[in-house]
């Protein structure tokens, strides 16, 4: 799966990415990051890729010509591939592309698991005020938000959700099997778990998961997260009692 990241901060994006499980599974081709630095595609010689807004108010805005442009030269990578020529082949269809915005949708692990099986994405980070409407309305085509609060940049809400989509892409976490036992999966959050030693600070391991009862282990895992899912979060909780047989 390829991610392409359009920012005017590529450095923030590629320190975090190219570390741990994410690098490990972009240097075994599992995954590719790609970043785009949005200023590369200003029209003038300084760069400039902001301005006032019409109307009034506090603050710069994105201009949309170099956000446009950034956009346009990922499309065109990914339609003819690296290297071919503009009047090539076409090779895949128009990107989707995600606009980064506490105004979008909540992103869940719905989501994640929705836009995993996606061949390539595009994430667009926004700064200062954010972007020219324009060109949102020409080249977005999801606005998600990672929660009801303001950040600086798009760039941490985007790797947010680039790291939950490509844990979920066959191969990067190596062992496939513990991504489908983790929270949310089945609208639950995930039961306890433990490691040795089997007495720590006067606390043991609950005598079920020593006992090598498979069945029981799965019984008493399913009842820790229904218990830990109706403390923790009643929302999803309901939910998951909704969708229970009568």
């Amino acid at each position: 799966m390829r991610f392409h990241i359009l920012t005017l901060f590529p450095e923030m994006v590629d320190g975090c990415l190219g570390a741990s499980i994410l690098g490990r599974a972009a240097k075994d081709g599992r995954i590719s990051f790609h970043t785009v630095n949005i200023r590369d595609y200003a029209q003038d010689r300084h760069k400039k890729v902001d301005d006032y807004t019409y109307g009034g108010g506090a603050g710069m805005l994105m201009q949309a010509q170099p956000v446009y442009d950034a956009w346009r030269a990922v499309q065109e990578t990914e339609r003819f591939g690296s290297g071919c020529p503009e009047n090539g082949p076409k090779r895949r269809k128009r990107l989707r592309t995600i606009y980064v915005t506490p105004q979008g949708e909540t992103f869940t692990q719905e989501t994640a698991r929705a836009l995993a099986q996606e061949e390539a994405l595009i994430f667009l980070c926004g700064h200062y005020e954010g972007i020219d409407e324009r060109v949102l309305e020409e080249t977005v085509t999801d606005y998600i938000s990672i929660g009801d609060y303001v950040l600086t940049g798009g760039e941490l809400p985007a790797m947010v959700m680039i790291d939950a989509i490509a844990r979920l892409v066959p191969g990067v976490l190596h062992n496939d099997r513990s991504a489908e036992m983790e929270s949310f999966q089945n609208g639950l959050l995930e039961y306890p778990q433990y490691s040795r030693p089997p007495v720590w600070h006067g606390k043991a391991v609950p005598e079920v998961l020593l006992s090598g009862h498979h069945k029981k282990i799965e019984e008493w895992r399913l009842e820790q997260s229904v218990a830990r899912t109706r403390e923790r979060r009643p929302d999803l909780y309901r939910d998951y009692r909704n969708k229970m047989p009568e």
